[in-house]
């Protein structure tokens, strides 16, 4: 399908085997702009991306003005798809007005969170689209030298990048584009983290202010927008903001691309419109059965319980980074707090007191009341704990690493109370 075609075709687009697979149910259709080219276009093939409208929105953005593209990625309503959903237009008018000697763009690509791995289907499924859409950034903010950080367990797609950039050249791009891998820490999945170890240092968070978009590589403004939010940019460009706002449910428009696993037929990446019921998502399109309880947006996320499948999923309900992990009847909710509480404390930087001591207290209450030797009190510390990390942590990893303790004390609190010693 090319580009043109997109207004009238993208969000009728199915996957055969997604279709085969719904046989009988619902017809739920997803919308695949940011999964465009996924099993459309040879990834190993530059021409195969160009014979689908591959470089028509570069070479379009090339004939504005920087500030025309960022005013028309700012009209979009675009909005970052990292889980904080800060407007992405903003973010580049930031950075573009700012004064520096270099402006740099980041591609984060060091997706961290437990239970998603949508970014891994689209490095390895469409790396021209990226390449593309980095490239405009960059022409918008006036920066010539562009990072795409990649978690160090996508190493073995480290390879195929690098080929695809040789394949493609600055020359095309207008920009250089560096590959650099994390070193495995989960804490570099946030941005000034990340900085840190691009730069060669620790990867610890920074004190904020000052921001990114004002200093940030090397205290030079820099933009830094992750893998999905960058694929955006080429249908924005090429078929406009309007038409872009025409998709998804008021102030989020658009789309958002889910990783799907846990208790359903079938696990995978769908994307959807943004305002599509949770229900739409696990149950018709996954095929979730006999459903308790889904936690969205990964480890750091919200946990949701049955009754309220119909939660439309926006940046103002639950989001996060687009990991969904469903859990039937079968799963103790105390059990999946604990999960993450574990996750969390192995992966604390340390510099902040609340989290490198707030996640290990946590947990000590959880398996404690995991043994059935806890007490009430525990449960009522557990609240009180994680109301401290969520408004005293440095960095937001820290501030939502309580979110599935206190989901879970919320709408199952019960199970925390039967396993109080009698």
């Amino acid at each position: 399908m090319s580009i043109r075609e997109w207004p009238q075709q993208t969000c009728e687009t199915y996957s055969a085997s997604t279709e085969q697979s719904r046989a009988g149910r619902t017809r739920v259709p997803e919308c695949r702009i940011v999964l465009r080219n996924c099993g459309i276009v040879d990834p190993a093939s530059i021409e195969s991306y160009r014979a689908h409208g591959g470089f028509q929105a570069l070479r379009k953005a090339k004939q504005l003005t920087p500030d025309q593209v960022v005013q028309e990625v700012k009209r979009s309503g675009l909005r970052g798809r990292g889980g904080a959903g800060f407007p992405t237009g903003m973010k580049w008018e930031l950075a573009a007005r700012s004064p520096g000697e270099a402006h740099y763009v980041i591609c984060n690509a060091d997706e961290g969170e437990v239970g998603t791995f949508k970014d891994r289907y689209i490095l390895q499924n469409d790396p021209y689209g990226l390449f593309e859409g980095i490239a405009i950034a960059c022409h918008a903010i006036g920066a010539r030298t562009a990072y795409l950080y990649l978690r160090a367990e996508y190493h073995h797609l480290l390879g195929q990048l690098l080929r695809a950039l040789k394949e493609t050249g600055d020359a095309e791009l207008g920009c250089h584009i560096e590959v650099r891998e994390g070193a495995g820490a989960y804490v570099c999945g946030e941005e000034s983290a990340l900085m840190e170890s691009i730069e060669g240092k620790r990867g610890e968070a920074r004190y904020r202010p000052p921001f990114p978009p004002n200093h940030g590589l090397w205290q030079e403004p820099t933009v830094i927008n992750n893998v999905e939010t960058l694929m955006n940019i080429v249908p924005i460009i090429q078929n406009g903001a309007d038409w872009y706002k025409t998709i998804g449910s008021g102030p989020c428009p658009g789309t958002k691309a889910f990783s799907v696993t846990g208790d359903v037929e079938r696990p995978g990446v769908y994307e959807v419109p943004f305002g599509t019921a949770l229900a739409e998502l696990v149950v018709d399109l996954a095929g979730a059965v006999n459903v308790k309880a889904v936690q969205v947006g990964g480890a750091s996320g919200r946990v949701v319980p049955a009754a309220k499948l119909d939660t439309p999923l926006t940046f103002e309900t639950v989001l996060g980074a687009g990991a969904v992990v469903v859990l039937d009847a079968s799963r103790s909710m105390v059990e999946l707090a604990t999960q993450n509480v574990t996750f969390f404390a192995e992966e604390s930087c340390g510099k902040c007191v609340p989290c490198r001591e707030g996640n290990q207290i946590l947990l000590h209450l959880l398996t404690t009341l995991q043994q059935r030797s806890g007490k009430e009190q525990d449960i009522d510390a557990l609240r009180e704990l994680s109301e401290v990390m969520m408004i005293s942590c440095l960095c937001g990893l820290g501030q939502a690493a309580p979110n599935s303790v206190v989901d879970t004390l919320e709408h199952f609190g019960d199970e925390y109370y039967s396993m109080v010693r009698r």
